[in-house]
């Protein structure tokens, strides 16, 4: 049989800002349809931020989250995984409260503290929309992303508490000693979910001779472990590329990457899946169900959400 793979689409995050592209979505229903287009074209997983509808704005308002992931729900049979990252500017019970509120199958973890920069995009945009968006950006200059030790044992108590898997974003090797830390206390339960994203400023560069270190870190120091690749912009295609041929799944989408190809805008989250499965396909390998995805990352199913 071909090797399953499960292919996550991240939709809009909350690092691009509108003036990036105009395919970004932003109102909640721009964010389900490409939710639901990415799962048409094969993605297992959606990774879901929430925005203010007007301005465009990362936000955690519940009642956001809710429609957007009820809707999602409702129309296809999608892995919903809600972020815990939020915005590198919100509080950590913002960031956390949809986990209690919603119970969702799959969470984003984040594995530890780092400069979270992402400046440079203020360069790129001539005109902005909003005029939040530039000090959005160059604000990450003296900020922190705060994801403490107290902070990793509160997200990971918390998803435990709910039934809720964690998805570990590794930006750097430091995070994967984190991450063996409460596993050894056992706060941690098998089987563990790393997703290794790369190209961050401030984190590990994008460049297969990490990934394959930050696989090697993980196998001697976690053992066995599922795992996936995202990276950002320019960085995304070649690295999820590398992903597929160690045998590891694969995190596309808007949220990392607004382009399909240099100088060519994706026009939805399902172009990138698209060329990803296609990729996998010539490599021998299909693209999981989400019930195969499940079934791999041993979550509860969409029956034992709450929304």
């Amino acid at each position: 049989m071909a090797k399953k793979v499960v292919i996550t689409a991240a939709i809009t995050g909350a690092v691009h800002v509108p003036s990036m592209s105009p395919y970004l979505p932003i109102t909640p229903q721009q964010i389900i349809d490409d939710a639901v287009k990415a799962y048409e074209a094969g993605a297992a997983v959606v990774h879901i931020h929430a925005r203010d509808p007007e301005s465009g704005k990362p936000s955690q308002d519940l009642a956001l989250v809710g429609e957007i992931i009820r809707a999602i729900k409702a129309r296809c049979d999608v892995v919903i995984c809600l972020t815990t990252g939020g915005s590198v500017y919100m509080s950590l019970e913002e960031r956390l409260a949809s986990v209690p509120t919603y119970k969702p199958e799959l969470a984003s973890c984040n594995s530890g503290s780092f400069n979270f920069f992402f400046g440079p995009a203020a360069d790129k945009i001539k005109e902005a929309k909003y005029d939040w968006e530039i000090p959005f950006l160059l604000g990450t200059r003296e900020l922190i992303f705060t994801n403490t030790f107290a902070g990793l044992e509160k997200y990971i108590s918390t998803m435990n508490e709910n039934g809720t898997r964690p998805e570990f974003e590794v930006y750097d090797v430091g995070m994967v000693n984190n991450i063996a830390y409460f596993l050894n206390k056992g706060l941690v339960k098998r089987p563990v979910y790393l997703q290794f994203m790369m190209g961050i400023m401030g984190g590990i560069p994008a460049t297969v001779d990490n990934l394959v270190y930050l696989h090697k870190t993980a196998r001697e120091l976690i053992g066995d472990f599922n795992w996936s690749v995202g990276a950002a912009g320019k960085a995304q295609f070649p690295m999820v590329a590398a992903a597929l041929a160690m045998g590891g799944n694969v995190r596309v989408g808007l949220e990392d990457n607004v382009y399909l190809k240099p100088k060519v805008l994706a026009k939805s989250s399902a172009e990138q899946v698209y060329a990803i499965k296609e990729i996998a396909n010539i490599l021998g390998m299909e693209n999981a169900t989400p019930d195969e995805a499940r079934e791999i990352l041993q979550l509860k199913g969409k029956d034992n959400v709450q929304y």
